[in-house]
């Protein structure tokens, strides 16, 4: 499906600014009708698969115990 850059900023959680930047240089595929820029908004499936392994990943460290400090003495 195409949407204007107004509509994929939402979708992608971006800055309008941002987008059209990233649509002028080429990052984001784009085609334009003379009028405005239309961009197709499964090329940002990958994205939206890294976003959340990345989150995952962060929730996986979170949880992780902190192991006991080797350097700590027992001077009892």
């Amino acid at each position: 499906m195409y949407r204007t850059i107004p509509e994929i900023a939402e979708y992608i959680g971006m800055p309008v600014h941002q987008v059209e930047k990233y649509v002028m240089e080429g990052r984001i595929r784009a085609v334009h009708d003379g009028q405005q820029f239309w961009i197709n908004e499964s090329q940002f499936a990958l994205y939206f698969e890294q976003l959340e392994q990345v989150k995952q990943q962060i929730e996986e460290w979170q949880s992780e115990p902190i192991p006991p400090d080797r350097d700590v003495k027992d001077e009892d």
